[in-house]
């Protein structure tokens, strides 16, 4: 991006053809990938939601291992209210909450922190509250812990930010168009005047 910032500005400023048209090509490349990878989410999307539970499931795993993973983990709990890939028993993939005879963890049958349900009158964030919660009813996870999974979440929170994400989207291809625009109607004026000579 560096490179092709660099070389629109060179190219205005020096007006050099050869950097304009550079980067008029790969400002077009880049918005037709980009176009392409929408048209391809838009087609594969069970398969992008596949990949996403994959992704998380396989975070899920490792999510005491990696500092910066559980941080992770736990801000897209939080934000979206949500617990696992789809659910609270996904964190059964954990061997420090999975619910085997075998876990002799404390955190068995649990889930992070970042699953429970937060008390507006609490100030200090009970990191234990999710201890043994999945071995209540289910009616009672409720209460303590969300049990809706991440994935569903997400794919609620892009449905209802759907006009904003497409905006934001709409906005960077019309910029990215506009450049292009600039550059070749600035080519085109170098070369009339170079005509002219």
């Amino acid at each position: 991006m560096f490179i092709l910032g660099f070389a629109g500005c060179i190219g205005a400023l020096r007006e050099n053809t050869f950097l304009l048209k550079f980067f008029s090509v790969f400002l077009g490349i880049i918005f037709f990938l980009e176009l392409t990878a929408g048209v391809l989410a838009f087609v594969f999307k069970d398969w992008i939601k596949d990949q996403l539970y994959f992704f998380i499931n396989n975070n899920i795993r490792a999510y005491r291992d990696d500092i910066d993973l559980q941080n992770l983990i736990d801000f897209t709990q939080e934000y979206w209210q949500c617990c696992g890939a789809f659910g609270a028993d996904d964190w059964n993939l954990n061997i420090y909450f999975n619910c085997t005879d075998s876990n002799a963890s404390r955190e068995r049958c649990g889930v992070p922190f970042s699953c429970c349900t937060k008390d507006p009158a609490e100030d200090v964030i009970n990191t234990q509250c999710g201890y043994d919660a999945r071995q209540k009813p289910e009616v009672d996870q409720q209460i303590v812990i969300y049990t809706k999974g991440c994935v569903p979440q997400f794919e609620k929170w892009l449905q209802d930010n759907l006009t904003i994400v497409a905006g934001i989207f709409i906005g960077i291809a019309l910029l990215q168009i506009f450049g292009i625009c600039l550059a070749q109607n600035l080519v085109s004026d170098i070369e009339a005047v170079r005509a002219s000579w």
